[in-house]
């Protein structure tokens, strides 16, 4: 008796391919971002890694591929749990190695040889990517003229609380996934939305700190909206993906929590130009 190939049940007919599902969120899900769907591109060398968070909540940019612990230094090593990026190995013998380590676009002399020849290929790959047209390596930041007054992360107020952007407020992009399974494009600061208010505000010290010292600090005030709006500004989604419940987050949201004596650099004790003009107000 022949046996039946694979490819065919055991009546002669064919199998059809069985197509992965798609992820999706659980209901009692503590987040809506789907762990698999982090992967991106270097803004630098065009090179592809991929977006997980770390244990202290921040996120890590890490290697697609994994490596031999044997060819990554111990300080080096990092593993995944369950979606989480944690440092050091796991006892296994792979790891997983942060992208910024063998970026091309960074000068990093104390590579091991197997990690010098990855950078080197990834080196390559970032040439082929310019030749063709694919990638252009993101230039200088231009130097704004002093006169401006236009905060690159501005201090928003919301949920009872102080949180950092960390871009200005017309560019925050809605984090949600479409039907297409790439990322929204519209803004958070929709026109169809209320929007928050420009004010000096004294910063209150948590338990613990010193007074903040420069006076008022220019703030983002959306503490007067519905707590349905602020609770959209912090998931940071547009008002169309607010009400689809079944949408996943593609990334991660760019809100961190504001901390002055962290972040004092961002405190601005001016309101922004535009402001200023249309109510009249000098510096």
């Amino acid at each position: 008796m022949c046996p039946t190939p694979a490819s065919r049940r055991w009546d002669g007919s064919h199998v059809a391919a069985r197509l992965p599902r798609a992820l999706h969120v659980a209901p009692d899900s503590p987040t809506r971002l789907l762990r698999a769907a982090q992967s991106g591109t270097c803004r630098l060398c065009g090179n592809r890694l991929e977006w997980y968070q770390r244990s202290d909540g921040h996120p890590i940019g890490l290697h697609p591929a994994e490596l031999t612990t044997r060819t990554v230094p111990a300080p080096c090593r990092w593993h995944l749990s369950r979606g989480v990026a944690h440092p050091a190995g796991d006892g296994s013998a792979w790891c997983r190695i942060p992208h910024h380590l063998i970026c091309p676009s960074h000068d990093t002399t104390t590579l091991t040889p197997p990690l010098k020849e990855l950078r080197r290929q990834l080196a390559l790959r970032t040439r082929r990517l310019i030749d063709t047209g694919a990638h252009t390596p993101s230039p200088a930041p231009p130097s704004r003229p002093a006169t401006a007054c236009r905060p690159a992360r501005p201090i928003a107020h919301l949920l009872y609380s102080y949180y950092l952007a960390d871009r200005p407020l017309e560019d925050i992009r809605c984090v949600a996934q479409t039907r297409a399974r790439h990322r929204c494009p519209h803004p958070v600061q929709h026109p169809s939305a209320p929007p928050g208010i420009w004010t000096l505000h004294s910063l209150s010290p948590g338990y613990g700190q010193l007074a903040l010292p420069g006076g008022p600090t220019a703030i983002y005030d959306l503490s007067h909206l519905p707590y349905a709006e602020q609770l959209r500004w912090r998931t940071q989604r547009c008002p169309h993906h607010t009400a689809t419940h079944g949408a996943a987050d593609l990334t991660l949201t760019g809100w961190e929590v504001f901390n002055p004596a962290l972040h004092h650099q961002h405190i601005h004790t001016r309101l922004p130009d535009v402001i200023r003009r249309r109510t009249g107000r000098r510096a």
